[in-house]
């Protein structure tokens, strides 16, 4: 008697953890899609535009400041017309905003352009003629170069800036979404 409860009992165990192992596995599935589909259907409560999206500073500074209002205190300057920011939330006039090393706060957004820039991530990365590995090199742009971005592919980007214009791995650069593709 006592050997059949214990085989019982082991069965139970051993039934426990192969739930306990599928529910691990499927769990961060589930959670992951269900991540992506709020990030795609997420939109700003002002403008309705998706959040989070990609716009440029449209003037030469702009305060920073801790929260959505000229009473709250700026934290920091942005001093850099054109450089890209990651738009994260809207309250009344204000755009929480945030910049490539994590740094941000709110800005208001009169301060912001829809022109869409990037910014080089990888010093001396060769601007090429198509997106191909093997194209010809147009030119070189240094790390933390602010450009135009034009068109994209799922893992090239057409960007310009001083002059030039040409392909550079979207890995390369921020300021555009990994699965983001323009026309």
């Amino acid at each position: 008697m006592q050997t059949q409860t214990a085989t019982t009992i082991l069965n139970a165990v051993q039934r426990l953890r192969m739930m306990i192992a599928i529910m691990a596995t499927c769990l961060p599935l589930l959670a992951g899609t269900a991540h992506a589909q709020q990030t795609s259907e997420q939109r700003g409560s002002v403008t309705n535009l998706p959040l989070p999206r990609f716009v440029s500073m449209k003037s030469a500074t702009g305060n920073v400041r801790r929260g959505p209002s000229l009473n709250h205190r700026i934290d920091w300057v942005f001093k850099r017309k054109g450089l890209p920011l990651e738009i994260t939330a809207e309250y009344g006039h204000w755009r929480r905003v945030q910049f490539l090393d994590g740094s941000g706060g709110w800005v208001h957004y009169a301060l912001l352009s829809g022109t869409r820039t990037v910014i080089v991530e990888h010093d001396m990365i060769q601007v090429l003629a198509r997106p191909q590995a093997d194209a010809d090199v147009l030119a070189s742009f240094e790390l933390g170069v602010v450009a135009q971005l034009e068109r994209c592919t799922l893992e090239w980007c057409e960007i310009s800036a001083g002059g030039y214009m040409g392909w550079v791995p979207k890995s390369a650069i921020w300021g555009v979404f990994d699965d983001e593709i323009r026309e």
